[in-house]
C-alpha cells in the first residue's frame, strides 16, 4: 500500500508540474468562493507506523478570499479512518478533523498554492485500548494545485502533513503524510 501511495504522489508532482507549464500563461479567474470536497489517503509516520499502515477518508472544504483572490480562509471537515497494522492488537482510528486556516497563492497568474490549517479531531472510536482521549489538536500544512477543468471547475490536488497531538496521555503525536485530491468549483 505505501508503494501505491507514494506512487500516487509522485504521479500528483508530475501533474502539479505539467499542469503549472501549461497554465503559466493564463489569466488568473479564481472565484472569490471555492467549494471542494473529495478523498483523503495517508501514510503514518514515525512511531505511529508501528501500529498503523495507511490511511483513507475524504473531507469538504470552502475558501472565502480575503484579499484580491490571492489569500483566502478557510474551513474543512472530514473523515478519516486510520487502518491497523492486522500483526497488531491495534484497532482501527476513525477520526472527524475540524480545521480551519488559510490558503495563499504566492504567484498572482498561477494555481499553485500553499495552505496552513489547524483545529481539532475527534476520536470515535475513543474506547479502544490505544487512547483515553476523545479529542486532539491537528495542523495540517498543504502544498498544491488548482488544476482548471473549465467554466469555474477545478481540480484541486495537493500533499499534505497531517499531525496530530497524543491521542493518549504520555503517548506520542501521531502523524500522516498524505494527498488530497478534490473537486472544486467557485460561486
Amino acid at each position: 500500500m505505501k508503494k501505491t501511495i507514494m506512487t500516487g504522489i509522485a504521479a500528483l508532482t508530475l501533474v502539479m508540474g505539467l499542469a503549472i507549464g501549461a497554465n503559466a500563461q493564463s489569466k488568473n479567474e479564481r472565484p472569490g468562493l471555492i467549494l471542494s470536497a473529495g478523498p483523503e489517503a495517508g501514510i503514518p509516520v514515525g512511531n505511529w507506523n508501528n501500529y498503523y499502515k495507511w490511511s483513507l477518508g475524504g473531507s469538504v472544504q470552502a475558501d472565502l478570499a480575503i484579499i484580491k483572490k490571492t489569500l483566502y480562509v478557510n474551513l474543512n471537515a472530514g473523515y478519516n479512518n486510520v487502518f491497523a497494522d492486522y500483526t497488531t492488537s491495534a484497532n482501527d482510528y476513525q477520526l472527524i478533523p475540524v480545521k480551519a486556516g488559510l490558503k495563499y497563492f504566492p504567484v498572482n497568474n498561477l494555481n499553485l498554492y500553499v495552505q496552513g490549517q489547524a483545529g481539532v479531531t475527534f476520536i470515535t472510536n475513543s474506547t479502544t485500548p490505544f487512547n483515553n482521549k476523545s479529542a486532539a489538536f491537528v495542523y495540517s500544512p498543504q502544498i498544491g494545485y488548482l488544476i482548471p477543468l473549465g467554466k469555474g471547475n477545478y481540480l484541486d490536488a495537493g500533499v499534505k502533513f497531517e499531525g496530530n497531538s497524543k491521542f493518549v496521555d504520555g503517548g506520542e503525536s501521531s502523524n500522516l503524510i498524505g494527498i488530497r485530491v478534490a473537486y472544486a468549483f467557485g460561486l
